[in-house]
């Protein structure tokens, strides 16, 4: 599969210009460059949700003629979209199989043949113990979501010759990605034409044969994975080195913000940490340590048991969101489609969200006042976009967060939770993010960050919490932290072990 010369124009919006990129069969081609520079619109175009202005695709060396994605899957292309449609009130066999049920006279499902089918294609694709086919869709992960989409995409009558996927790692557990690498690795070697596309560097070079990077519409080059580096990769996908991410400075003061004592929820027990004033604190963990969930009882979307919440020497009361918003809390939650953003109202909508209050007189929105707002943090967070009019929807994953983060600077909070805030986004969008969250630290506000990137841990945090299975199991320094002094208190077994797991993993003695 190719692409020649294609290039594709949204009105006065040139998305697209001269894209020749071949994709071989027997090979995974990495497709790379920042939120916005067009790799979305070629995937599009590529399986039939867009037509080019200009140019075609070709499938051994003949030329497709793709009006829908249904002309493209009859040619054997297929997508898994990095969000996955799923219908909520069927189990996971009717989704994987959706408009192809096996039927037994001209109405009735022949429910043996369905078990027996999606049975076999679990087994066959290695799902078998991650996915349950009688989960309805509403009862799914994330995960397992990301999963029935690509289950759809290598079931069906017609073989799959190519595919591409679209940041497929984002939701998955540890164990999920390495089924879904081994089966990369099997269409590889059945001779089909595998896309990658992602933004983390180590998935890249663990996969891809050969990588592809777009900049501005435009293909910036083309290299193979062993012949490049991180460094190469990055000055093609931005125009420039990107020499230091992190710009961080020991702003910390000594006036603690956040105080949460002896914290238990449903999900997290005997939680203590403080976060002061100018400091960057970051909750690190594997899956499941309950670090998102002890932020959502920060920002009193979870119930707390027993324990204290105080910000700024005053206890807190944390009954819902509104409270903790009141008393100083933000929160930008790691789901912000499904969490945070209204994706069919505006970004002035969504800045001012949690401002309203004081842009409103007698209950009326003082509108200049909130467009005004919006167009500050717009500018000032560089988000990309037409206008403050433009619906959230159409944004970049990097913009969209960009949007969550102008909702809470506008707010001014006092102490910021910010959960997995680059995810998704890509490398020049990150240097900005964490750009934002210096400039905050400099502000004098407390920052709360979780993130399951370790050498994002490293170069943010001044100190680091470690959760493991609902508990903190240590404290590290910025000069304690390491990723492996991180990752032995991730993993200890028991609390009793912690200390000396991480004490180890500094001194690199072994045990």
């Amino acid at each position: 599969m190719s692409t020649e010369g294609v290039s594709k124009r949204f009105g006065s919006v040139q998305a697209l210009t001269d894209v020749t990129v071949s994709f071989p069969p027997g090979q995974v081609t990495a497709l790379m460059g920042e939120n916005g520079a067009g790799k979305s619109t070629l995937l599009r175009i590529l399986t039939g949700d867009h037509r080019p202005t200009e140019g075609r695709v070709l499938l051994d060396g003949q030329t497709l003629d793709l009006h829908s994605p249904q002309d493209a899957r009859r040619a054997g292309i297929r997508i898994i979209p990095q969000e996955p449609e799923i219908i909520p009130h069927v189990p996971v066999a009717e989704n994987v199989y959706a408009g192809s049920l096996p039927r037994a006279g001209l109405r009735r499902l022949d429910r043996a043949e369905l078990r027996r089918r999606i049975t076999a294609d679990l087994a066959r694709l290695g799902f078998d113990k991650v996915l349950d086919p009688d989960l309805l869709g509403s009862e799914l992960t994330a995960a397992q979501r990301q999963l029935v989409e690509i289950m759809r995409a290598l079931t069906g009558a017609v073989p799959p010759r190519a595919i591409a996927f679209d940041e497929p790692t984002s939701s998955l557990s540890e164990h999920e990605v390495e089924a879904l690498f081994a089966l990369i690795g099997r269409l590889r070697d059945e001779g089909i034409a595998v896309v990658y596309v992602s933004h983390r560097m180590k998935e890249i070079f663990r996969l891809a044969d050969r990588i592809a990077v777009l900049r501005d519409g435009r293909v910036a080059g083309v290299v193979r994975a062993a012949d490049t580096d991180e460094g190469e990769l990055v000055r093609l996908m931005v125009g420039r080195d990107l020499s230091s991410l992190f710009v961080r400075q020991q702003v910390a003061t000594d006036r603690v913000v956040l105080d949460v004592r002896d914290v238990t929820t449903d999900d997290v027990r005997d939680i203590s940490l403080t976060v002061r004033a100018g400091e960057v604190v970051a909750l690190a963990g594997l899956i499941g340590a309950g670090r998102s969930e002890l932020a959502l009882a920060l920002a009193g979307d979870a119930p707390i048991r027993s324990g204290t919440v105080a910000l700024n020497g005053r206890v807190l009361r944390l009954k819902d969101p509104r409270a903790a918003i009141a008393a100083g809390i933000g929160l930008a939650p790691e789901e912000r489609k499904a969490q945070a953003l209204f994706l069919q109202r505006t970004i002035r909508d969504n800045t001012s969200l949690v401002s309203l209050r004081r842009l409103s007189r007698w209950r009326f929105v003082k509108r200049r006042q909130e467009k005004d707002l919006a167009q500050e943090y717009a500018d000032r967070l560089r988000v990309r976009a037409p206008s403050i009019e433009a619906e959230v929807r159409t944004l970049s994953g990097g913009n969209q967060q960009k949007v969550v983060l102008a909702r809470w600077l506008a707010r001014k909070p006092d102490l910021l939770i910010l959960d997995e805030p680059t995810r998704g986004v890509d490398i020049g969008a990150k240097a900005e993010i964490y750009q934002i969250i210096a400039d905050l630290a400099r502000e004098g506000t407390a920052v709360l960050v979780i993130s399951s990137e370790l050498p994002e841990v490293l170069g943010l945090a001044d100190r680091v919490v470690v959760m493991q299975n609902g508990r903190t199991t240590g404290e590290l320094t910025r000069d304690q932290a390491t990723e492996e002094a991180i990752l032995a208190l991730a993993m200890a077994d028991d609390l009793a072990t912690a200390d000396d797991l991480a004490s180890t993993a500094q001194t690199g003695e072994t045990r």
